[in-house]
């Protein structure tokens, strides 16, 4: 399988795309003036702890105050089995990680469980524990490696060394570059204790590589064949970190001088307008009916178009695979997260059923983020969850609609026009005026003047007053003004 990373890096924005086989898998995405805060360290003031809830909001300096549960606040805090008022109370100073970026109206999570990842390794300075990534399956494989950490450790004599989880990237490296990420995660850790002791709260202790960087260290893995890069400065910076930490990528790395945009050539741009669309073809002519809320995304499939040769539970079991395989590659590319409800096609076969859902865990085998599929409901309905610790793609690229709300829907002209009704006899039993003046939207104004005309006929002789109208371009649908004259 052939998998690519490209990299479209502007100084307004940068955008990393993952494409297999020619078709795009992943679309991340940062702002400059928005970046990520995911993994950043920061000493913070507890400025409110909730008993009920177990938990606490911290002042990290963002636009919102962060929040942190009881059971993840270390043993160097306290005991996580204690009430929350007992380990931390108001105005108190705490040196904490955010687990989960701002979304929506909710802050930060955070954790004070503090870890710093490197290509191989993530350094846990505040446990001992020396864990292995379920990735990696070979039992030899893992035993060896939980050796040359231990090995590296002694070597280096650091005492109170911490704990490390080895990657999945840690498959199969050796001893010197498992050593060059200890010393490396050391000096760092080393820099952020010092600032612990004497920056302010709340201040920003540590900040997360940039997304190019995060990329290299948390994406590649040996099936990527080239990491092309769009920008000659920027292709710079990469290759001196590659060169830096991970030399071996170096002859991945290729910059285009291409004039034609490097997201265009791959048909990218094109993918992720679709992606921010509420419906997805099928190749045999079904679809998927995507709709993300605020508890959780329904995910419908619906066999459309597609008829198939034989009989119907094999055309249903058929779009219910392909669309096993489409659903895996839209929660990576839209990068949804939270609790996630399929309804496939109801299948009477026990058999494709079965099927169904081992082609689902397949194909989630892929995905970066953890997913666990909890099963299927008495409903037919495939339960599953994804970790969620950044805004998905619509939320990167969009906003709520101003006219509708966000509810993806708006009042008809009709509805409109019935409201104004109402509103004109409001005004009419509360003030004596010589006229009134309604000002909408054109669809509103023309069907006031054309269907309702009847009806605003009968409105004028019942109030004794005149009704003027007048369009403005700048209303939406559903906005209007009933002004006395």
């Amino acid at each position: 399988m052939s998998e690519e990373i490209l990299m479209n890096i502007t100084p307004m924005e940068s955008r990393v795309a993952v494409v297999e086989n020619g078709v795009l898998q992943e679309v991340h995405v940062e702002r400059t003036q928005r970046r990520g805060i995911v993994g950043n360290i920061y000493k913070g003031k507890v400025v409110r702890v909730l008993p009920g809830m177990q938990a606490a909001f911290v002042d990290i300096g963002l636009d919102r105050a962060a929040f942190i549960h009881a059971s993840e606040i270390s043993a160097r805090e306290g005991n996580a089995v204690e009430p929350i008022s007992a380990l931390v109370h108001e105005g108190q100073s705490l040196v904490v990680q955010v687990t989960k970026d701002p979304i929506g109206t909710k802050g930060a999570r955070l954790t004070t469980q503090l870890s710093i990842p490197s290509r191989y390794l993530v350094y846990m300075p505040r446990t001992s524990h020396v864990g292995i990534s379920l990735r990696i399956e070979e039992e030899a494989e893992r035993e060896r490696l939980k050796q040359v950490v231990a090995e590296c450790v002694v070597a280096e004599g650091i005492e109170e060394a911490g704990g490390f989880i080895l990657r999945t990237a840690a498959e199969g490296a050796g001893r010197d570059e498992i050593l060059m990420d200890i010393r490396y995660l050391r000096r760092l850790w080393e820099q952020i204790a010092g600032q612990m002791k004497t920056a302010a709260a709340p201040s920003l202790i540590y900040e997360d590589l940039t997304l190019a960087m995060r990329t290299l260290r948390d994406l590649v893995n040996p099936r990527i064949e080239k990491i092309r890069i769009d920008s000659r400065e920027n292709f710079q910076k990469v290759s001196q970190f590659v060169g830096e930490l991970m030399p071996e990528l170096r002859d991945r790395l290729e910059h285009y001088p291409g004039e034609r945009p490097i997201f265009d050539l791959y048909g990218v741009e094109d993918e992720i307008q679709k992606a921010l669309e509420r419906k997805v073809m099928l190749k045999s002519g079904g679809y998927l009916i995507i709709d993300p809320a605020e508890a959780m995304t329904t995910i419908d499939v619906n066999t459309g178009a597609f008829v198939g040769h034989r009989t119907l539970e094999e055309t249903i079991f058929k779009t219910n695979l392909e669309s096993a395989t489409a659903i895996a590659r839209q929660l990576r590319l839209r990068n949804i997260g939270g609790i996630i409800i399929i309804d496939f096609i109801d299948m009477e076969d026990e058999e494709h059923r079965r099927q169904v859902l081992r082609t689902l865990e397949k194909q989630l085998e892929r995905d970066h983020a953890k997913t666990n599929i909890i099963g299927i409901t008495e409903l037919g309905l495939v339960q599953m969850t994804r970790k969620r610790t950044r805004e998905s793609l619509e939320q990167v690229l969009c906003e709520p609609c101003a006219s509708c709300q966000g509810r993806g829907k708006l009042k008809t002209p009709e509805t409109v026009c019935y409201e104004i009704f109402r509103e004109i006899l409001r005004e009419a039993r509360a003030y004596q005026p010589e006229g009134y003046r309604v000002l909408a939207n054109q669809k509103v104004i023309d069907r006031l003047l054309d269907e309702e005309s009847g009806n605003v006929a009968d409105l004028e002789s019942f109030i004794g007053r005149s009704i003027k109208f007048q369009v403005e371009s700048m209303y939406s649908q559903e906005q209007y003004d009933v002004v006395l004259l």
